[in-house]
């Protein structure tokens, strides 16, 4: 078994500006651990994981660098950087890499995209392909959304009976299905012939379109609208429904909402990696990480769903709910932050109160999903959570709502619903 990690690349993650800046977005962490590490530990459990691969067209960079040894090292496991050399979309990338894949006779390999958040339920996957359909059918990881939001994913039609996938289309324009792609696949080494075909159509139609202009690529191939809508109804594709929890991570808020089902999921995965009410020590209300070189005053209350990074400093009396505060930033005596990722080594004065607006899915509908908000709705930027870049300053005694700081900026007053460049 290998599993493969598609971490994409630097031009998009737009949405999760300013904090993309600093970080590949797959290294920025979420429940105190970089995002694709929730993915590698997951793969690195399953009995018979040879090789984790990353994959995608990020430089290859100090960060990731690191972050690759200290893996290797703390799972066992190799794991390797695959760069590509252009954006080949989901399947392209897989293809253009499946020497490297198969490499080592590998039977199967699950294919993971970095920005979910998910119980990973790998095993169930194994298990679900050899009850259901051949060694060489192809298994889906399925989720139940509710019939709105449903439109946003690609949506998956299947015999109840069997679970062969009868129809699949990608962010449908009308009603088509509840149950939604996870972004999770277990292949075998024959989705490269399905791959292959596409590949070839496209050069096909390359070759007629002499007006191309040369920007299109044969080698461009999305799984989901070229393979998986082709291969719907043969038979090889079936999906496994997951009632554990599943998130994308698109934007930044989705962030601190996946940083609450991580959490959550450590009191039975990682209980030592949650915080607890100490003699002394800080009032811990629900799930809260903190990072041991973290120095948090014994008044500050934390919690619930709160992550605090290396090195940060929390005052007294500081009032911390719903936010991730990563490494190096400091919170002054008295500060209030709710809803907030504050950035790497940024300092909030005392006094000041940072607050965002939760964009979390309805509370009361068990299929509901995280929506991908706009930033901006009717001209108004949307009430979000509010983001300070790195080696943000905000004085003391301030408001700033709903706003969204670049890095490196010092503010001098209060702001609602901003965008301070």
């Amino acid at each position: 078994l290998k599993a493969v990690i598609l971490i994409g690349g630097p031009q998009k993650g737009t949405r999760f500006r300013p904090l993309s800046f600093e970080v590949p977005k797959p290294l920025f962490p979420v429940a105190g651990v970089p995002m694709v590490q929730h993915h590698i530990e997951a793969c690195a459990k399953v009995p018979g994981m040879k090789e984790i691969l990353l994959m995608g067209f990020y430089q290859p960079h100090e960060a990731l660098s690191r972050f690759l040894v200290s893996a290797q090292q703390e799972f066992k496991i190799p794991i390797r950087y695959l760069q590509e050399y252009a954006a080949l979309g989901t399947g392209g990338g897989i293809y253009h890499f499946r020497d490297q894949i198969l490499s080592g006779g590998a039977e199967a390999f699950f294919v993971l995209n970095a920005d979910v958040c998910s119980e990973f339920p790998l095993q169930e996957m194994l298990e679900f392909r050899q009850q259901h359909g051949d060694i060489h059918s192809f298994v889906i990881l399925g989720t139940t959304a509710n019939r709105t939001q449903a439109l946003n994913y690609g949506c998956i039609v299947a015999n109840a009976d069997t679970q062969e996938v009868q129809h699949y289309v990608e962010k449908p324009s009308t009603f088509v299905s509840e149950i939604i792609n996870c972004g999770i696949y277990l292949f075998t080494p024959a989705i490269f012939q399905h791959i292959g075909e596409v590949f070839q159509r496209n050069q096909q139609e390359l070759a007629l379109e002499e007006s191309s202009n040369g920007w299109q690529r044969a080698e461009v191939i999305r799984l989901e609208q070229d393979v998986f809508t082709a291969l719907a109804g043969s038979g090889k594709l079936y999906v496994y429904k997951t009632d554990g929890f599943w998130s994308q991570i698109k934007s930044a808020g989705s962030a601190i909402y996946a940083s609450r089902l991580y959490l959550n999921q450590y009191s039975k995965s990682h209980p030592e990696r949650l915080a607890q009410n100490k003699p002394g020590g800080p009032v811990i209300r629900g799930n809260v990480y903190i990072h041991p070189t973290a120095s948090v005053d014994s008044t500050a209350v934390l919690g619930p769903n709160v992550s605090i990074g290396e090195g940060v400093t929390v005052g007294a009396g500081v009032r911390v709910r719903e936010s991730i505060v990563l490494h190096g930033a400091s919170l002054h005596d008295h500060t209030c932050v709710l809803n907030t990722i504050v950035g790497w080594d940024s300092t909030i004065g005392r006094w000041a109160r940072v607050e965002g607006t939760p964009s979390d899915p309805n509370p009361n509908d068990p299929y509901a999903k995280i929506d991908s908000e706009t930033l901006f709705r009717d001209g108004r930027l949307t009430p979000s959570i509010t983001i300070l870049g790195c080696s943000v300053t905000i004085p003391a005694e301030v408001v700033i709502l709903n706003s969204i700081v670049l890095p490196h900026k010092e503010l001098s007053r209060s702001y609602k619903n901003q965008i301070i460049l």
